[in-house]
C-alpha cells in the first residue's frame, strides 16, 4: 500500500476499533492526493482520530449545530485547494456509525473506512458537497479513488 508524503498522526478516544486500519487510511491519503492534483509544497501532517459516537455527538453538535453523531468530520487547517503543508487538519471518525453504516449498506467495514477516509480528507483540501455541482465533483472523485484502490463505487 502506498504511504502519503507525509505524517499521519493517529489517535485512539474509543475502544473497540479493529487493528490494522493505519495502513488503508495511509493508503486511502496517499491516492486522494495523487488524484485531487493537489501540490504539496513542505513538509505536512495530518490527524486522524478514532473515536466514538458520544465524542462525535458532541463535536458535531459544538461545530456544526447539530446533535447527533455522524460518520466523519474533518477540520482542515489550510485554505480550500491551497498547496499541501503544514498542519493540515483532522479527520475525525465515529467507529458505532461507520460500523452500522457499513452493514446497512453491505460492505466491509474496512471499506466504508476507507471511503470515509477519502471522503474526509478531500474536505480537508477543500472539497465539498452542499450543492449538486459540488457534490457531483467530490462524489466523482471519491469513485476514481476508491477505484484505484480495489474498491467498488460507495454511491452505486
Amino acid at each position: 500500500m502506498a504511504s502519503p508524503p507525509f505524517e499521519i498522526a493517529f489517535a485512539h478516544n474509543a475502544e473497540g476499533w479493529p487493528e490494522g486500519l493505519e495502513p488503508l487510511a495511509e493508503a486511502a491519503v496517499a491516492a486522494a492526493l495523487a488524484a485531487s492534483g493537489a501540490r504539496q509544497t513542505g513538509p505536512a501532517e495530518l490527524s486522524i482520530v478514532l473515536t466514538d459516537d458520544a465524542e462525535q455527538q458532541g463535536l458535531n453538535a459544538e461545530w456544526r449545530g447539530m446533535d447527533k453523531p455522524t460518520n466523519v468530520l474533518s477540520f482542515p487547517q489550510i485554505e480550500p485547494f491551497a498547496p499541501v503543508f503544514g498542519i493540515l487538519g483532522d479527520i475525525i471518525l465515529a467507529r458505532e456509525t461507520l460500523e452500522r453504516e457499513a452493514i446497512e449498506l453491505d460492505k466491509p467495514f474496512t471499506d466504508h473506512f476507507t471511503h470515509l477516509v477519502v471522503h474526509g480528507f478531500l474536505h480537508i483540501l477543500g472539497y465539498d458537497h452542499i450543492d449538486d455541482e459540488e457534490a457531483l465533483v467530490m462524489e466523482g472523485l471519491e469513485t476514481q479513488i476508491l477505484a484505484s484502490l480495489g474498491l467498488s463505487d460507495p454511491y452505486q
